[in-house]
């Protein structure tokens, strides 16, 4: 069968009869099968997925069929998903099964989609090398020695080795990002409140967002238009009317005014393989007629502080609802209840958890809380309104992904600081709400995966995409 890399080609061989779903599931499941090692998911749904096929190829052949038909979707271990297990890559929630589909999860649904399986993940999204799994390390499918990123390690890994076109991942700091960059892949993590968060396990509400893998710029593009828009279910999310972004991908002949921050190609951690590639992106842009120009964004060196005091903050107060009572795992160590709850927490949670709900709990105290938590609050607002205006002249803000290309499973796990450092450049887009998308370019001197990340304005995801595409074309 053909390695399909977009939605449009497969839909236009459902029609014609070439294929039909339940022969493209077969597909995905020996490919998930074949690629067992790389331990990107954790459940897979085969004999759901064969049932749902089949009921979709009805209704392709009655002409009944949801949008999204054909396509092939895995979830991150994070997403709330009706009767199946959730565990966020946890001891802690241990034998749980989701009560209620999340909205994201439930119209992707609607519209036909065929959920396969749950991906891996660091240990309730905290990560970014996939390394923090109750079930394992998820492998690079590029080099199986290195990281695939984090923490959607596992749902990028799942679209670059083909078992399933599409998947869900969240993003709180560069979780979508900075695993496609390393695995040579599409990720966007669109405007904050763009998509119900209602189903998505929270890390740090202020800032989780629910973001797309694919390899076809048009496959993001369709899945944010289904699963985007107001819910019910959810007070934060955005009333703003949601774009055609499927039908908005043309390219137009407009000549755009582009800005990099100088900071970021000076820095110390910037690979300079990357650096090289970077530029490279940046001589042809100015080859095509495009305006790109550098800027200075003094508060750089204060982005990676802020986003760790608030997420840290926000860590600490969502996850002490994992006390053992009610759901998952409970210590058969106690004597009392005080004992069961810190014996519940001590086992249940890995040590990457706990050093942040730790974290959290000291930003949070009453002697830290004004010095650290208040003054990172104010901090995060300048820091959002400093990118505002650079956006307020310039079309997009282009920086690489990554600071490095994929690193050895286990190199930074003695040192979190160098852990934390992988985020070096997609935390501003994530402290301030804004869309950002990485995008492959190219690869480094030993075939590892280089990404490019560009950042729009606030819900301007349909004029990210578009220059994605555009950008893609470039090489």
């Amino acid at each position: 069968m053909n390695e399909y890399s977009s939605l449009s080609l497969i839909q236009k061989d459902l029609k014609s009869g070439s294929i039909s779903c339940s022969e493209l599931v077969n597909h995905y499941l020996e490919r998930i099968n074949s690629n067992e090692h790389l331990n990107a998911l954790v459940e897979v749904y085969a004999d759901e997925a064969k049932a749902k096929a089949l009921e979709v190829d009805k209704k392709i052949k009655s002409g009944t069929s949801g949008r999204l038909a054909g396509m092939v979707v895995t979830l991150k271990d994070v997403l709330c998903h009706k009767d199946h297990k959730l565990s966020a890559g946890s001891k802690i929630l241990e034998g749980f099964e989701s009560q209620f589909n999340g909205t994201a999860v439930q119209r992707l649904i609607d519209e036909d989609a065929i959920i396969i399986g749950r991906n891996n993940c660091d240990e309730f999204a905290m990560g970014s090398s996939n390394e923090n799994s109750a079930f394992g390390p998820t492998l690079n499918g590029a080099d199986n020695s290195r990281v695939p990123g984090g923490s959607s390690g596992g749902s990028a890994v799942a679209v670059q080795a083909g078992m399933c076109l599409v998947s869900l991942g969240s993003d709180t700091g560069g979780s979508v990002r900075q695993p496609a960059a390393f695995c040579g892949i599409i990720g966007l993590k669109p405007t904050y409140s763009r998509i119900s968060r209602h189903g998505l396990l929270a890390y740090a509400s202020s800032f989780d967002c629910i973001g797309i893998f694919a390899k076809d710029t048009s496959d993001v593009a369709i899945v944010l238009e289904v699963i985007s828009g107001e819910d019910e279910f959810d007070s934060t999310v955005s009333k703003a009317k949601v774009d055609s972004y499927s039908n908005g991908l043309n390219n137009s002949e407009k000549k755009l005014k582009i800005a990099y921050i100088k900071e970021t190609l000076d820095s110390d951690g910037l690979n300079d393989e990357i650096r090289q590639n970077f530029n490279a992106q940046l001589t042809k842009l100015n080859s095509e007629g495009h305006k790109v120009e550098p800027v200075e964004f003094p508060l750089l060196d204060y982005i990676l502080p802020t986003y760790y005091i608030l997420t840290t903050a926000e860590a600490s107060s969502n996850l002490s609802r994992f006390d053992g009572v009610r759901y998952g795992y409970r210590s058969k160590d106690a004597s009392s209840l005080e004992s069961m709850y810190k014996n519940t927490r001590s086992e249940g949670f890995g040590e990457e958890v706990k050093r942040r709900i730790m974290l959290g709990t000291f930003v949070l105290s009453a002697s830290y809380y004004d010095a650290y938590y208040n003054k990172a609050q104010k901090v995060r607002r300048l820091i959002r309104e400093a990118s505002k205006s650079i956006l307020s002249k310039h079309d997009f803000i282009i920086t690489p992904t990554t600071p490095t290309t994929a690193f050895k499973i286990g190199e930074h796990q003695a040192d979190p600081l160098a852990m934390y450092l992988a985020d070096l450049y997609t935390v501003q887009a994530s402290v301030a709400g804004l869309p950002a998308i990485s995008v492959p370019s190219g690869h480094d001197s030993s075939g590892l995966p280089v990404g490019i990340q560009v950042i729009a304005n606030d819900f301007e995801e349909a004029k990210l995409l578009s220059f994605s595409k555009y950008l893609m074309t470039l090489g």
